[in-house]
């Protein structure tokens, strides 16, 4: 059955008692309209973050709009409660216009700067006249100076694109708002910086490839901007990027995860319907994903934290505001296609489609695959690669963007070979380590130069560089004549002393630092790797060198592994 967009808000509306229980609406304590129920309530926080304020856009929409079974349409409480959430927003900015979401004095660029900037704005747009004239004052305010401070700076440590699609957006809506002609050149400038990272093949580098859950966010965020700016070569780039995404919008409704570089199962679809009249293969993404998300495939709000499922909400009621009607000749999505194959040099991305399969295969990301049977519509094989334990506790992977990595695409296989990575992600606080790093803030935070800096080397230890050690790996992928997957096999070869507690091929998980992934999906359940026994790794020491090779069946899900 075909989902109707009913299910944006049931999904959406279904959360607002859970936002509203996270904000301080007691209009007499002194953090009246936070968000943030760790900091005013838990007392487990020393700062609150600013990104929960996000949560403004959620109750100016359901106070002014129409939506099925909407409770909280022209309440009155609902509008105060809005308000004193644009209040508390303007009173925990910086003075240079930013804010903070992970620690104090981190002055995020859009994240939280430009996200929030962007919701308050609509917040207030959506109220009109119900802002009164101080408040107003104060967030326009607040607005201008966090909209020169998107427009001034950059990201810190590393390229997210769609964190610069947000900045575009959060300066156009602030300009919209106030008119100020710098922030028209803010955001002329931020749009042209965005285009640096999109490329040719449709994707946008999110560190250092392709993820589809944030391009979905991209693509999301530029709609946006396109329902107010109209610009031809806006629409070109949309157009490329609901291409290259709908190739990671899988047969059996799930959509992105691990073969993207930040392995982000999330579906933003708001953009896909805004474009949807003018890009029909967008109507068709959005579609599909609003059925996944009625089956339980998508991520929904419900499991996300609760700094991030309040940008969820306002994304489903925005989507069903703006959701057309479908046609009835939707164009076919990729695994819907005649037989493929095509690969993405940029990317280092291959896909294709058979009779009766369909693969999606990272080569950039050491041989991340999924492949689906067609019928049933179904994940038949889930492999994210290698990941053990040597003997002194380093956690290691194949499943690490390493430049380094050889890739090669026949007719009849793929192989990436290359080093292992050394896991990044495994370090955590102490108390100690907690008191040096509040000092630290404490004496640089007055300066937005250096708390950059901050942040920026605080992503390269947890997300960014290569870390390779001296054991090889070359996986092979062994392709059928009609392009079906049926092995996958993995050659490890020690090159120096390292030794291994734990040896793993196969199965679904993820390694690099992301706070918006490795959420639960129930395909889950259904794979499974294969782990070295004792005999397996003590003959890999022994000869230093060891074969895993897992062959499968994808219209049975059936797999077999040999080890030699």
């Amino acid at each position: 059955m075909t989902a109707t967009r009913d299910v944006y808000a049931a999904k959406a509306l279904s959360q607002v008692p859970r936002l509203l229980s996270l904000q301080d609406r007691n209009r007499f304590s002194p953090s009246y309209g936070c968000f943030d129920r760790r900091y005013w309530l838990d007392k487990v926080a020393d700062f609150p973050t600013a990104l929960a304020q996000f949560g403004v856009q959620t109750l100016a929409l359901v106070y002014k709009h129409d939506f099925p079974g909407n409770i909280y349409k022209g309440q009155p409480k609902i509008r105060d409660w809005c308000l004193a959430g644009l209040d508390y927003w303007t009173q925990v900015q910086h003075k240079d216009g930013s804010l903070d979401e992970f620690y104090p004095f981190e002055r995020g660029w859009v994240g939280p700067t430009g996200f929030t900037l962007y919701a308050v704005v609509d917040a207030v747009q959506r109220l009109g006249d119900e802002v009164p004239p101080d408040l107003l004052a104060r967030v326009r305010d607040g607005a201008y100076r966090a909209g020169m401070y998107i427009s001034r700076y950059g990201e810190s440590g590393g390229i997210l694109a769609n964190h610069h699609a947000m900045g575009a957006l959060a300066v156009r809506r602030a300009y919209a708002l106030l008119g100020a002609p710098e922030l028209e050149h803010g955001f002329q400038a931020k749009w042209q910086s965005f285009l640096h990272w999109h490329t040719d093949e449709g994707w946008s580098l999110e560190y250092d490839g392709v993820d589809p859950g944030y391009l979905s966010a991209t693509v999301s965020f530029l709609g946006k901007v396109y329902q107010t700016w109209p610009d031809e070569g806006l629409l070109k780039m949309l157009t490329s990027a609901v291409e290259f995404a709908s190739y990671f919008v899988y047969p059996d409704g799930y959509y992105a995860g691990s073969t993207g570089s930040r392995q982000t199962l999330h579906a933003y679809p708001h953009g896909f319907e805004v474009l949807a009249p003018q890009v029909p293969l967008a109507g068709a993404v959005a579609q599909r994903l609003l059925d996944g998300l009625a089956d339980g495939a998508l991520v929904p709000p419900e499991i996300q934290a609760d700094r991030y499922f309040l940008y969820r909400i306002p994304e489903f009621l925005q989507s069903y505001l703006d959701a057309a009607p479908r046609p009835a000749d939707l164009p076919p999505l990729p695994y819907q296609r005649e037989p493929f194959r095509r690969y993405f040099p940029g990317a280092r991305v291959f896909v294709a489609k058979s009779p009766g399969s369909y693969l999606v295969a990272n080569l950039a990301k050491g041989g991340v695959v999924k492949a689906f049977s067609l019928d049933p519509a179904r994940l038949a094989y889930d492999d994210c690669g290698i990941i053990g334990t040597l003997d002194k506790g380093t956690v290691v992977t194949s499943q690490w963007i390493d430049p380094g990595y050889e890739v090669r695409v026949d007719d009849d296989r793929l192989e990436v070979e290359g080093n292992l990575n050394k896991v990044a992600a495994a370090k955590y606080f102490t108390p100690l380590k907690l008191i040096v790093f509040r000092a630290a803030l404490l004496a640089v935070g007055w300066n937005t130069r250096m708390c950059q800096l901050m942040k920026g080397n605080i992503r390269k230890v947890l997300m960014l560089g290569q870390r390779p050690l001296p054991v090889r790996f070359r996986r092979t992928i062994t392709l059928a004549p009609d392009g079906t997957p049926t092995a996958v096999s993995d050659h490890v070869c020690i090159e120096g002393g390292a030794r291994f507690k734990a040896l793993s091929v196969g199965d679904e998980f993820a390694v690099r630092y992301v706070p918006q992934s490795r959420y639960f999906q129930r395909y889950e359940l259904d794979v499974a790797g294969y782990d070295l026994t004792a005999d397996d790794l003590r003959r890999l020491h022994e000869a230093g060198e060891i074969t895993i090779t897992r062959e499968f069946d994808v219209r049975t899900g059936e797999v077999n592994t040999e080890v030699r």
